[in-house]
């Protein structure tokens, strides 16, 4: 090929203008010379650089060249066009500025991109008597670019979890191929294809179907591979339980140890207390690689749901299980605080005391049994009623019992003194 001139003369020209100079050069005949053919060069075109459509077996009297994008020619495609006798250069709608038409016929496409790719139609339009013409049809390709595979998942669990692979980019007019250890895929209803073969699912992957993968992008003049992919394929995570000598530890006098189970190699475990972290505390500790958690001296406050994790890249937690501390009970309350109170009047008192289980309760007064109960009731009180009462609360679990007393003090009724001196 000899060296390329662009005409001198390139000329924008109005709609009206431009549908009348097409109109003229659409105006053809079927061919009758020669097969036109056009050739890319370089072959193999990567996005971003230069192409060139140079055309072979141009016909005699030669008017003008016309090049559409696609194989519609029309003065919508219509790109640009050149005028042999004035050495004019029009352009048209699907001009983007990155195309220069030369005096034989080529097309040159500056910095190609995707959408670039697709046919191109030449029209050629001849002189003679009456106006013939002929046609040339050439599709570009960009050269593949290297694909690479994306997963969903990389790290699915065997048998039981789905993972998508595509192979990326996404690119026009390029056919997609896929192969597992380095053969054809399988007919198999666990490998399902999308509509363009760019994305592949794999439904509950297992050793057979963990790879490796590759994807092949191909088009008539390239083609190219991605390297192999392969799942890392974990095994199905054992559900976790929790295990205890004791579950109801008396406060400040014996030890707790939970076991998650079962005891398997390549996992990390983790406590939960009341679905939060375990707090850090010199009272607790975790041998085991974190699978026996340890409390000394246990209280009151380390009761709650305990659960436990077992984790990989996934995690399964245990059910629940409540650590329920025996205590108390601590030494009792009797309300009301009020102490003093007036013949006639009605005695409510009512005794509380922290404890775990319920603390049981009992009245006295002077020492003496008065009832059972956390409340005491006596109507219509005299001075007889005064004197020191007394809340015993015993918890039953811990064997503990603690009491606390209170005097209540009643006054006789109050006499007018023009009455009281009748009982002089």
């Amino acid at each position: 090929m000899g060296p390329l001139s662009a005409p001198p003369c390139t000329l924008h020209i109005t709609w009206k203008q431009l549908l009348l100079t097409a109109s003229l050069l659409i105006f053809w005949n079927p061919p009758t010379t020669a097969q036109v053919t056009i050739e890319a060069q370089p072959t193999k075109v990567p996005e971003g650089k230069d192409v060139l459509l140079l055309v072979h077996n141009l016909p005699q009297n030669i008017a003008a060249y016309i090049w559409y994008k696609g194989q519609i020619m029309d003065v919508r495609h219509y790109i640009t066009a050149y005028i042999i006798d004035t050495e004019m250069i029009i352009l048209g709608p699907a001009y983007s500025g990155r195309e220069t038409i030369y005096s034989n016929a080529s097309l040159l496409i500056q910095n190609v991109t995707q959408n670039d790719t697709g046919s191109y139609t030449i029209q050629i339009t001849q002189r003679g008597h009456g106006t013939k013409g002929v046609t040339g049809h050439f599709t570009l390709y960009l050269e593949t670019p290297k694909p690479s595979i994306n997963s969903s998942n990389l790290n699915p669990r065997e048998a039981t979890e789905t993972v998508i692979l595509s192979c990326d980019p996404d690119t026009q007019d390029v056919s997609y191929l896929w192969w597992i250890n380095g053969q054809s895929l399988p007919i198999s209803r666990e490998l399902q294809l999308s509509e363009n073969n760019r994305t592949l699912t794999l439904s509950g992957v297992t050793k057979d179907t963990a790879g490796p993968y590759e994807c092949e992008m191909k088009n008539p003049v390239s083609s190219s591979r991605s390297d192999p992919v392969t799942l890392n394929l974990l095994l199905e995570l054992p559900e976790p339980y929790i295990t205890s000598k004791n579950f109801n530890p008396m406060e400040t006098k014996n030890v707790a140890a939970l076991t998650c189970e079962p005891k398997t190699q390549g996992y990390t475990y983790m406590g939960r207390v009341n679905c939060q972290s375990l707090p850090v505390s010199p009272r607790l500790k975790q041998p085991g690689k974190n699978r026996i958690l340890i409390l000394t001296g246990v209280t009151r406050n380390d009761t709650g749901p305990y659960e436990c994790e077992i984790r990989d890249v996934g995690s399964i937690c245990s059910d629940p299980v409540t650590l329920d501390v025996l205590y108390g009970p601590d030494f009792p309350s009797i309300f009301p605080s009020l102490t003093d109170y007036q013949s006639g009047e009605n005695l409510h008192l009512s005794c509380f005391a922290d404890s775990n289980p319920p603390a049981e309760y009992t009245w006295l007064m002077h020492g003496k049994f008065l009832q059972s109960g956390q409340k005491l009731f006596i109507p219509q009180i005299t001075t007889k009623h005064t004197g020191i009462y007394g809340c015993s609360a015993r918890n039953p679990a811990t064997g503990r019992e603690r009491s606390t007393f209170k005097m209540i003090v009643v006054a006789g009724k109050w006499i007018p003194a023009s009455l009281a001196i009748g009982f002089q």
